[in-house]
């Protein structure tokens, strides 16, 4: 780790004195992260590819971002219009493909403006001459799938969903996991007991198996694919969480609220819950690295997301089908390792952030 010299020591001690007290302590973190540079580029990174990606509809898409047509402005990204309004001849919405209606729009001084890539997550391209897959070209830059759509397209609105699910189970299983793992460690005893021998019986379901029969049984969902695997992403925190709640509910401050009256809920939230927070950041990134492969893994295998929705998994599947096919396989497949290894340098520079054993 990084040693400061004595200038930069005494850049943090006058930079410290302007933040409260209360702060001093998360502030002090933050210059820690800060200096691990591996993992303080790695959050950069990894913003700013998510925060893209949470724009794909401005970056990838078959419908233009703005069209001015006869000095009016048109928003077809926000508001759905008929082709009769850009002097085509049905009432049907305008198929901006169409090179009728792209005459249409962009002659006579009018103009349209399209996204970078002009392909969305289900775009197929008719224009193609062989066969699909088809490798990449000026049309589609990183080729196309076995269906005819672009995959960079996928790539893109494809991250945005595995992130945002890694997010949505991340969440849920934290939640999850500091209650029950705070009840354990708190009240301990029968308590503990029971919910020990409960976590040993569920952790034994085959997970598996029970994804495959509610698959079966209900009609594919990421809700659905959500809420299965939420009922197992709490069982590894809630251990975490109970070993600091047993170690800390013996502390003298604890004694010393439970004389002065103050109820379990304030104890465990206000005194034991920060204290006990330090596993839960530090293992935030892993267990959403964890969340997206697992979706990864289930698309792959037919168990995710339902077949039209862009997923990496999915694209995964066909290069495997298609061996021929390296663009499909190549380019997921760094985007894949490419975001779980920044999760990883993330999760490594806050376990070091974090460590009270660090100076």
């Amino acid at each position: 780790m990084k040693v400061l010299s004595k200038v930069e020591q005494k850049k943090v001690e006058l930079s410290l004195e302007q933040v409260p007290r209360e702060g001093r302590l998360g502030y002090r973190r933050w210059l820690r992260f800060r200096r691990n540079r591996r993992g303080y580029f790695s959050l950069l990174l990894f913003g700013l590819f998510f925060t893209l990606s949470l724009g794909a509809e401005l970056l990838s898409n078959d419908v233009p971002i703005l069209i001015v047509y006869n000095g009016e402005l048109y928003f077809p990204l926000v508001r759905e219009y008929p082709e009769t309004v850009f002097g085509g001849d049905f009432e049907t919405e305008a198929d901006y493909k169409d090179p009728y209606i792209l005459e249409r729009i962009e002659g006579g001084g009018n103009r349209a403006f399209f996204p970078l890539n002009r392909h969305s997550f289900n775009t197929i391209n008719l224009a193609i001459d062989g066969p699909v897959p088809s490798p990449p070209s000026r049309e589609n830059i990183l080729g196309t799938d076995d269906r005819g759509r672009d995959v960079l397209a996928r790539l893109l609105y494809g991250f945005r969903l595995s992130v945002l699910f890694g997010f949505a189970l991340t969440l849920v299983g934290t939640l999850v996991g500091i209650i029950t793992g705070a009840i354990q460690g708190f009240f301990g005893g029968r308590t503990d007991l029971l919910f020990q021998r409960f976590i040993e019986v569920w952790s034994a379901m085959p997970e598996l198996y029970l994804l495959i029969i509610f698959a079966s049984i209900f009609k594919p969902s990421v809700f659905l694919l959500l809420a299965l695997l939420s009922l197992f992403s709490w069982m590894g925190l809630s251990d975490y969480v109970r070993a600091e709640f047993l170690k800390g509910r013996n502390m003298e401050y604890v004694k010393a609220a439970r004389a002065l009256g103050v109820s379990n809920i304030t104890i465990m939230v206000r005194h034991l819950l920060p204290n006990g927070m330090t596993p839960v950041i530090t293992f935030l990134p892993f267990r959403m690295s964890a969340s997206i492969l697992a979706l990864t893994s289930l698309d792959f295998l037919g168990l995710g997301v339902p077949p039209s929705t862009p997923s990496l998994g999915e694209l995964l599947s066909q290069g495997k089908a298609n061996i021929d096919a390296w663009w499909l396989s190549l380019s997921t497949f760094v985007l894949l390792v490419g975001t779980l290894v920044l999760l990883i340098f993330i999760g490594e520079a806050l376990r070091e952030t974090f460590d009270p054993r660090k100076n």
